[in-house]
């Protein structure tokens, strides 16, 4: 029992500083861009969808409206995004990316090359860990 109480047998422990070391690993490279962690995560799914509701944004992140509200007001002040209701139903707000958060993403573009030299992992090593923890995901959500 006294065993199992230990930090460093913790898994949920190990996931959470990970989880940290990598996020502080993307702070280099998104300094640069004026953009946060979730900030990026935001762009980075705008930059597939030119144009998605907020709803559905915060279901692709699993991110509540408590978190992604404040979120998308920074985003906004910053011009990368605009809002507006939905022309056919004003219950829905949608997320615009500008034409300056477009031309973000060349300048985020070598972001996940540099990230995946950081990590020092093998290709073999990255995608285990990514297939590992996306069947977590899966699994619980």
């Amino acid at each position: 029992m006294e065993e199992e109480l230990k930090l460093e047998n913790q898994l949920c422990f190990s996931i959470y500083t990970a989880s940290r070391l990598i996020t502080r690993m993307y702070g280099k490279y998104l300094d640069k861009l004026d953009l946060t962690y979730l900030q990026y995560i935001v762009m980075m799914v705008l930059w597939e969808n030119e144009i998605i509701s907020v709803k559905t944004l915060g279901e692709k992140l699993y991110l509540d409206s408590g978190t992604l509200s404040p979120l998308l007001k920074k985003l906004e002040n910053k011009k990368l995004i605009s809002k507006k209701r939905n022309d056919n139903d004003e219950r829905i707000v949608e997320v615009i990316i500008s034409e300056k958060g477009k031309n973000l993403k060349n300048l985020a573009a070598d972001i996940p090359e540099n990230l995946f030299r950081d990590t020092g992992f093998s290709a073999e090593e990255y995608f285990k860990v990514k297939e590992i923890t996306d069947g977590f995901i899966k699994k619980h959500l």
